[in-house]
C-alpha cells in the first residue's frame, strides 16, 4: 500500500473525520473504500454511456424483440 498526499479543505476533514468514528474505521480506510466506490460508478456510467451510444447508432427495430413475446410469462394464465 502506497501512503499518498492529499489537499482537502477543513470542512471535508471533518465530516470525513465525524463518520470515520461513527463508522468505527478510520479516515484513511474510509476514503478507500469512498474512492473504490466512486471509482465503480464511473466504470458503470462509462458501460451506460458506452450501451446508449451503441443503440444510438444501430436503434432496435419493431420487430427486433417480438420474436420473444410468445416466451413471455407474466403469472395471470
Amino acid at each position: 500500500m502506497r501512503t499518498v498526499q492529499m489537499t482537502l479543505d477543513n470542512d471535508l476533514v471533518k465530516a470525513v473525520d465525524r463518520i470515520s468514528k461513527l463508522l468505527n474505521t478510520n479516515r484513511s480506510a474510509f476514503t478507500r473504500k469512498a474512492l473504490k466506490e466512486a471509482l465503480a460508478r464511473h466504470n458503470i456510467e462509462q458501460l451506460e454511456l458506452k450501451h446508449r451510444k451503441g443503440y444510438e447508432r444501430h436503434p432496435v427495430s419493431s420487430k427486433e424483440f417480438s420474436i420473444w413475446e410468445t416466451e413471455q410469462e407474466w403469472g395471470d394464465e
